[in-house]
């Protein structure tokens, strides 16, 4: 197995630093090449080592796996990307939501607003609040990133599928929870220190999906490095000739396809693509990239060019939300690539 030294020193450096815990996974050709972890748990007494196997908060990875739920819907033909979703949301039956489509929620075209603070919303429930809250954008007019879009995906599931959020992410990805167990809490990274709810650890970093009980379409999953890559395979494989149990051809590429236009990350469906070598996949990785992050310091980048995926789990904001890591990981998936050889498949 390729030791990735120059990989593992980018994060070496950075541990105790930028992060108290982090997990790294390279797969190349469909194949784990390297796996590591750093660090412990938390900056304190109470730190426990990290091992590979170690479970982190998603965060906005999260939203990876709840799209590839409504995809999977579409596949089995009970959703229609591009019908409104007033038959399963009927909130959006009057006025301009009226025109909101599934493909515009993996898209963050809705015209729904990115979020809110949670402090506007403690006494509201955040479901509703979602669905209703005024639209910002018309509807398929432009990108706005939005936690309430995916929101408004995971109820849209529930009421297609009649349950819950949780018992279909459980079904369709089995090692992945949400609201993890008192016993496996102080083995989970711990984040913020938010002021709020004091250190943060083995709940859900995100304060909206804390408010729904930790269950969330934007935020809420917790897993290991290897769940996020086996969710990448599924769509890197089929690129380079490897099934997916999860989705059809067709509609992997189409999630990995250019829906929507941002000068800062063009958009598939739930996926960010490479748009500049500013993105956190850094300079070297092709274009036709595709990943996506999480705010408590999580990251996924897969090149279907060199048939090539880097997963890179971490806590950083456990040092505050003004140490930002793109440098770190840009240095982390430009080592990777300079690691693998460069070698395009395609």
């Amino acid at each position: 197995m390729n030791t990735f030294k120059a990989a593992d020193n980018v994060l070496r450096e950075a541990c105790g630093k930028q992060f108290t815990a982090a997990v790294a996974r390279i797969e190349h050709r469909g194949k784990l090449v390297f796996e590591r972890a750093y660090g412990v748990t938390r900056n304190d007494a109470l730190a426990r080592p990290v091992y590979a196997d170690t479970s982190f908060d998603f965060a906005s990875l999260t939203k990876l796996f709840v799209a590839t739920l409504l995809l999977r819907l579409a596949a089995e033909e009970r959703i229609a990307l591009d019908e409104p979703l007033t038959g399963v949301i009927p909130e959006w039956r009057r006025g301009p939501r009226a025109e909101i489509t599934a493909r515009m929620l993996l898209a963050h075209t809705s015209g729904m607003n990115s979020g809110a603070d949670y402090r506007a919303i403690l006494d509201q429930n955040v479901e509703s609040f979602a669905l209703t809250s005024q639209l910002i954008a018309r509807p398929g007019e432009r990108v706005i990133y939005s936690d309430l879009g995916f929101i408004a995906a995971g109820v849209a599931i529930e009421r297609i599928t009649g349950r819950s959020l949780a018992a279909t992410c459980a079904q369709t990805f089995p090692p992945l929870r949400f609201r993890p167990g008192d016993a496996q809490r102080l083995n989970i990274p711990a984040t913020e220190d938010d002021g709020w709810r004091g250190r943060v650890q083995g709940f859900v970093h995100d304060e909206k999906a804390y408010l729904m009980g930790g269950i969330a379409g934007h935020a809420g999953l917790f897993g290991t490095a290897a769940d996020v890559a086996s969710l990448t395979e599924a769509y890197l494989g089929p690129l380079n000739g490897r099934a997916s149990a999860l989705l059809p051809e067709a509609l992997v590429r189409e999630a990995i396809a250019e829906q929507a236009y941002d000068p800062v990350l063009r958009r598939g469906l739930g996926w960010a693509l490479k748009t500049s070598d500013e993105n956190s996949c850094g300079r070297y990785m092709e274009r036709s990239s595709f990943g996506h992050t999480g705010f408590v310091g999580t990251c996924v980048w897969a090149d279907p060019v060199r048939d090539l995926q880097g997963v890179l789990l971490t806590n950083a904001v456990y040092f505050g939300r003004e140490d930002d890591i793109r440098d770190l990981r840009a240095a982390f998936y430009e080592a990777m690539v300079q690691e693998t050889g460069g070698e395009r498949t395609w």
